[in-house]
């Protein structure tokens, strides 16, 4: 297809397109002649992760660029590609390890990580953003006096487990490598929210069945 064809397939306008080409987030199309070249489906399916990414996810074009470039990376693993892409992301800064708070929620982390046998999360703490914000969060709530231990955290780690093999369940079903950790930035971009909205849904679904309307 032509480039005023995708534009109008996907929405975006011809100059944002020009755009996202020079800026690297959208691989040069085919040179038909000096002035014209050829686009297709697989430009059209980036063209949309880019719009999702910089319009819903709201992230920066430095930070796009950084993602997609790992995303196409052929030369790393699934696992290490998916990580990379989903580490380029935006991530909260490294806690305060001199916080007294900050320590102990590292210890009950910890704590759930052994407990649940997650042996290649263990291995990753020192550079896990993941672990990272978990540790921030619980130390929060321990300084406002909420107890959230490994103990507690235990049954929603579970749950988050299942919630990862569907995840993962649903990576497999596309058929290449870049599509698959496509979809996983996506879920991170995307799902993430949704999953949080479904959370608070079912809270008030809770509430009200408990409590009633009064």
């Amino acid at each position: 297809m032509r480039l005023a064809e995708l534009s109008e397939r996907s929405g975006v306008s011809t100059a944002t397109i020009k755009y996202y080409l020079r800026e690297g987030l959208l691989a040069p199309g085919r040179q038909v002649n000096a002035t014209t070249a050829d686009y297709d489906e697989e430009h059209l399916r980036r063209l949309r992760l880019v719009r999702a990414l910089i319009q819903v996810g709201r992230l920066p074009v430095a930070t796009v660029r950084e993602v997609l470039g790992h995303v196409d990376d052929e030369s790393l693993g699934r696992t290490i590609r998916m990580g990379a892409a989903l580490w380029a992301l935006p991530q909260i800064p490294e806690p305060d390890t001199e916080d007294a708070y900050v320590r102990a929620a590292r210890d009950e982390v910890d704590q759930l990580l052994d407990t649940l046998g997650w042996s290649n999360a263990k291995a990753l703490v020192t550079i896990s953003p993941a672990y990272r914000s978990l540790v921030v969060a619980v130390a929060a709530f321990r300084r406002l006096g909420h107890g959230w231990g490994a103990e507690r955290m235990e049954p929603y780690a579970r749950l988050m487990h299942q919630a990862a093999v569907l995840d993962l369940d649903f990576v497999e079903t596309y058929p290449s490598e870049a599509e698959r950790v496509e979809i996983a930035v996506l879920g991170a971009v995307l799902a993430e929210p949704m999953l949080l909205a479904l959370r608070r849904l079912a809270q008030e679904e809770e509430s009200a069945r408990r409590y009633g309307f009064e």
